[in-house]
């Protein structure tokens, strides 16, 4: 039974176990640091497909079905899907998943979507509507940049606060009992904004958010850092995550000893090119999965909380002058 744990956060009792993970990777980040953690990397972003936006498709499709080789189910053992991206209506997470036959929702979170499907399925999974849920999220650099930033065919000079999105996909099973890796507690995001409004410092939009969700989370549980093998955030890249721990510091909190976060590990920042660090619905996803999982599995990891991050912007709201507001959600995942 789910329970109220303060003001903000929600304690799941029933033991709901992420059973199986899954995460794929496109070229650049099969030449970074967690190359050896992916399930299967492709040597060609296009995927074989004709546009990025299919090729993204792929990444997701590639994604849910290792995911079902490996926990041994067929798509038709599962109750509910909860999948999204960062195209407009989701197109990529649609045209990967028409064809399993599985029933979903759409989820849009940005950068925060992987946090908030596994929020929104480990709820369904502990209220019992689920007894399987399956919770999948990608993105692509080119599909992705086109959009939010410039015309890739531009060639502009990228500006150092940039982030390159994550050409990547991640995927979770979650079930009801048993014991294992199992989500103790959620503290879903409010939506903050500072009225940033550039584009490419997408960090510096985002570590309010991340802030304000941690403090709330702090608050509610009477937990300290310290209680923790790993604070990861999603997608801040160096500049948020510098921002992240000033923020957090002015308020009394120090996370800088268990902080990591996703953006900055899933590339080499000295030698990749790409500014910042990593984003996008697929940076978080891929590198939890492939390489945190494993982690909390063999208990080198026992109790984390997992926040990721999202910019709930479109092409439209900027190019109408709108600012950049933000949201973080929290999962504590834990062994114990």
């Amino acid at each position: 039974m789910a329970i109220r744990k303060g003001k903000y956060t929600v304690e799941l009792t029933g033991g709901v176990v992420i059973s199986c993970t899954a995460g794929v990777a496109g070229k650049k980040e099969s030449e970074g640091p967690l190359r050896e953690f992916f399930d299967k990397t492709f040597a060609d972003d296009r995927m074989g497909e004709s546009s990025w936006e299919k090729a993204e498709s792929a990444l997701q499709t590639a994604a849910l079905d290792i995911l079902l080789q490996k926990a041994g189910v067929m798509p038709s053992d599962i109750d509910i899907l909860f999948a999204g991206d960062l195209m407009p209506q989701c197109i990529a997470s649609t045209f990967a998943l028409r064809d399993f036959g599985i029933q979903s929702y759409g989820q849009f979170g940005a950068c925060s979507t992987m946090a908030q499907a596994l929020s929104v399925g480990a709820v369904f999974v502990e209220s019992g509507a689920a007894q399987r849920a399956a919770a999948v999220t990608s993105s692509h650099f080119c599909s992705a940049e086109r959009q939010f930033r410039m015309p890739i065919e531009y060639g502009g000079q990228r500006q150092p606060t940039a982030q390159w999105t994550v050409t990547g996909a991640g995927a979770a099973l979650l079930e009801r009992g048993g014991r294992g890796v199992m989500i103790k507690r959620i503290t879903p995001g409010r939506i903050t904004d500072m009225k940033l409004r550039d584009t490419a410092n997408m960090g510096a939009a985002m570590a309010p958010a991340a802030a304000d969700t941690l403090l709330r989370f702090f608050s509610d549980t009477d937990a300290r850092p310290a209680d923790f093998d790993l604070i990861l955030t999603g997608d801040l890249g160096t500049v948020g995550s510098r921002l992240l721990n000033e923020l957090l510091l002015s308020e009394g909190l120090d996370i800088s000893a268990n902080h990591s976060d996703c953006g900055c590990m899933i590339y080499d920042i000295s030698s990749q090119d790409v500014h910042a660090g990593g984003s996008g619905c697929g940076c978080c996803a891929s590198v939890f999965c492939s390489h945190i999982m494993p982690k909390l599995r063999d208990r080198e990891l026992k109790n984390i909380l997992f926040i990721a991050t999202g910019a709930l912007m479109s092409p439209t709201s900027s190019q109408q002058g709108e600012s950049i507001p933000s949201i973080a959600h929290l999962v504590q995942i834990s062994t114990v």
